[in-house]
């Protein structure tokens, strides 16, 4: 079956778009009723779930973490992002993330999960295999920005409007079986399960990488966990990975339906940068500048990622940040001084959507191998870290640049003092641009990189913490009222999540 990219595209610009649901219920009208083939199927719901991951994933969660973490400022020409240099986190900020995981991605995986074929003819458990690992990839996510999350009553397709919130320990709990039992389910599927084929965009339907990725997103489950007190758990479970035999990812796990330079086709990292056809920038690629903070640490480094990352200022030719501020002097701070989103993270409209890096995943591991958690050695799994973000950035000589820098005395594994300090520096840097949120997330689970500034507006009015969370959406609380835990303006940096340090 011909995947109709146009329609997932659609679905993409509704999932990215600040109203988020605003769209969906024209898309809902092709799949209204489960129990109808003719009119749905999972060969029509899987891509659509998938993309709508993908486009979260590559924009609003993205962005959210590269300003938190401090990657990314805006110049004085633009009044955009005011929400984001004064920490003013409102249930109206960035609800797609919630509305469309569950609104678009749970509902239809929910739908393939329960799929039964009317005429028994097809079996459709590779299909309800992706479906339980891409519900924990994405349940992990939402954990981390909201904490407690409608989850056991959640993905009834539209059954319980108004579902439960789930401890997010018990989601975290739950999502690890999850992805343990599913690697076994792939294992058993009948013979005569349906290979999704080209319906995949993600894995095209090779079910050893599925099994990866699901071991891949199990360790960064276990990971987050590491300050909980539950040492001897993160350590059987990662055990049971290494008993199923089927490793890690070995490459980075990205979505392409068919991304192309054309009417809602772009890749919707690229498309939120750029625009269909003429390549021109879009208001955000204006007002979406590196900081001064980000810039001089590369600097400081001699990491040649740096131009890759971001682009030479246009009036000058040079690399130059800004600090987070609503109220700069316009001289010398417009986005024509500042350096922009850059060639390595913009490719082309046709690039992959990367879901899960494998610059990440290798660092995970030297993470768990320090601790304890893992057989292997830390220093080179450290290094193929870097060296698999230098190349994913497309840097010059990727392996030889990559040896170059991690040899230098303040990146070397083996001088460092704070091993911990170091994996998650290093990997602050590799998952800038593609991953903020993970970045943030680990900022908050371990406190690296130390000195990352606070927004001059945000200091000003007295924050002197990161964000902790996001707030519900506005949304959710005017059809969920009884059961959206209290919440306040404060919520956002007094309410840790669960793991966090």
């Amino acid at each position: 079956m011909k995947i109709n990219k146009k329609l997932i595209n659609t679905v993409a610009a509704c999932a990215i778009a600040f109203g988020t649901i605003s769209c969906k219920d024209d898309f809902f009208d092709v799949n209204e009723n489960p129990n109808n083939p003719s009119v749905s199927t999972p060969k029509l719901s899987l891509p659509v779930a998938q993309q709508t991951i993908a486009a979260l994933k590559g924009t609003s969660e993205n962005y959210v973490g590269n300003f938190f973490m401090y990657n990314w400022a805006t110049p004085s020409n633009w009044s955009a992002n005011q929400e984001y240099a004064r920490y003013n986190i409102t249930s109206n900020f960035q609800p797609g993330i919630f509305e469309s995981s569950y609104g678009l991605a749970f509902r239809n995986l929910t739908y393939i999960e329960n799929y039964t074929d009317p005429t028994g003819a097809v079996d459709y458990s590779f299909y309800k295999g992706i479906s339980k690992v891409l519900k924990a990839f994405q349940y992990q996510k939402l954990v981390d920005f909201y904490g407690d999350v409608p989850y056991s009553e959640a993905n009834l397709r539209g059954a319980n409007t108004t579902p439960k919130y789930d401890k997010a320990q018990d989601i975290y709990a739950a999502n690890i079986k999850e992805l343990t039992d599913v690697v076994a389910f792939f294992d058993n599927m009948p013979a005569n399960a349906q290979n999704p084929g080209a319906q995949d965009i993600i894995f095209k339907g090779d079910k050893t990488k599925w099994q990866q990725f699901a071991n891949s997103i199990k360790l960064r489950y276990l990971m987050r966990l590491t300050n909980t007190g539950q040492n001897d758990y993160i350590k059987s479970e990662i055990a049971k990975i290494t008993a199923n035999g089927k490793g890690f990812i070995t490459a980075n796990a990205s979505a392409n339906p068919g991304y192309a330079d054309a009417a809602d086709q772009q890749n919707p990292f690229y498309g939120y940068f750029r625009k269909v056809a003429t390549g021109l920038e879009t208001d955000r690629a204006d007002y979406t500048v590196a900081t001064d903070f980000i810039v001089d640490f590369l600097k400081s480094k001699n990491d040649p990622r740096l131009e890759r990352l971001y682009a030479p200022a246009k009036a000058s030719g040079e690399y130059k940040g800004v600090q987070q501020n609503t109220a700069l002097p316009g001289k010398g701070f417009t986005s024509n001084d500042l350096s922009k989103v850059g060639p390595g993270l913009l490719k082309s409209a046709s690039q992959d959507q990367p879901l899960m890096l494998l610059s990440d995943v290798l660092f995970l591991q030297a993470e768990a191998v320090y601790r304890g958690f893992l057989e292997g050695n830390a220093e080179t799994l450290y290094n193929s870290a870097i060296t698999e973000s230098f190349k994913y950035l497309a840097v010059p000589d990727a392996v030889v640049a990559a040896t170059t820098y991690y040899s230098q005395p303040s990146v070397a594994y083996a001088a460092s003092s704070n091993k911990i300090e170091s994996i998650i520096t290093q990997k602050y840097i590799a998952l800038n641009g593609t991953d903020g949120e993970e970045t943030w997330f680990e900022y908050n689970r371990t406190g690296y990189p130390a000195n990352l500034p606070i927004p001059v507006d945000a200091a000003a009015a007295g924050r002197t913490v990161r964000p902790y969370r996001l707030l519900y959406p506005s949304s959710e609380i005017a059809r969920n009222a009884n059961n959206v835990p209290a919440q306040t303006a404060e919520t956002v940096f007094s309410t840790k999540i669960f793991w966090q340090k």
